[in-house]
Order: C-alpha cells, then structure tokens, then sequence
C-alpha cells in the first residue's frame, strides 16, 4: 500500500527567498500549497490585511504541517508570524528548514536568518526551544533537505500532538 503525502503549508519570505522555496516545494516529497505569482498575491494584498489573513487561512485548511522556510530575513515578519499563530492555534505541526546555503536565481546564498520561533512561547517555554529548525548540510543542501523533509514533517506533527 502506497502511503499518502502530507498536505503542507510553505512560508517564506517572498521577495528574497521565493526562488530558494521553489526549490524546496519542487522536491516532491510532501504537498504543499498551491505557487502564487506575483500577480496573484498583489492582487490578495490589495483587499488588506483581512484579505491576506483570509487567503492565509483558507491555503492552510486541511493542512498538517507549516514548513517555515528561513532566510536570512524570515523572522518577525508580520505573516510569517501569523502563519505560525495560526498554525499553532489550529494543531498544525511546525517545522523551520534553514535555506539560506540554497543559491538564488543568481547563483547567491544568503546570510543565515534568526530562529523565527524565539518570540512565541507555549506554557512558559520558548517555541524555539520547542520546535525543530533544521540546518541542512552546507554542500548538498537540497539534497539533504529531500532526505529529511518527511522526516522533519511527521517530528513537527508529533511535537504538535504532545502540547
């Protein structure tokens, strides 16, 4: 019997770290949400905030595990931070993936970004202490992210379920 993908929700910094998230996404071991051009998100970031939080919200439906992707500006961004509220507050497994060692449409990487998980906590504890952030290997960086990715997701559903 073949096992079923995990449904999964990507987030990301779109500007600097949409083509590193393309990587990602095009690995193939999970599904995530649908790719959304340009076009289309400007279109959503027009109707404001309640527009993106309902865009956020019904991408996340169904959903059992928000892959945070963190580049090197990932942290403290208004819907990076909403997504993983709101993940959380749903009993989503959350999981954070370093791709800052992954090149850019120009062949460049990025600094490494901060732990975006340290400004939340859950019962006294940080998130970050909480919630995995994987740092794949710095020379074969997609490679060891397809290795570990499912991995990384069912650990994120598990971590879920214990809180």
């Amino acid at each position: 019997m073949a096992s079923t993908k995990r449904q999964v929700f990507y987030s990301f910094h779109y500007e600097p770290d949409n083509w590193r998230a393309s990587i990602v996404r095009n690995i193939g071991v999970v599904e995530g949400n649908k790719i959304v051009s340009d076009n289309d998100w400007e279109e959503v970031k027009q109707g404001g905030d309640a527009a993106i939080k309902r865009w956020i919200d019904s991408n996340m439906e169904y959903r059992s595990c928000l892959i945070v992707l963190i580049g090197a500006h990932t942290a403290g961004r208004k819907w990076i931070n909403y997504e993983i509220t709101h993940a959380w507050a749903k009993g989503i497994g959350v999981v954070g993936i370093y791709i800052h060692n992954l090149e850019d449409r120009f062949g460049q990487k990025a600094p490494m970004g901060n732990n975006p998980f340290g400004q939340f906590t859950i019962n006294g504890i940080p998130l970050s202490d909480v919630l995995r952030c994987y740092n794949p290997n710095p020379y074969n960086v997609r490679n060891d992210i397809a290795d570990h990715l499912s991995e990384l997701v069912e650990e994120a559903i598990e971590i879920r379920n214990k809180y």
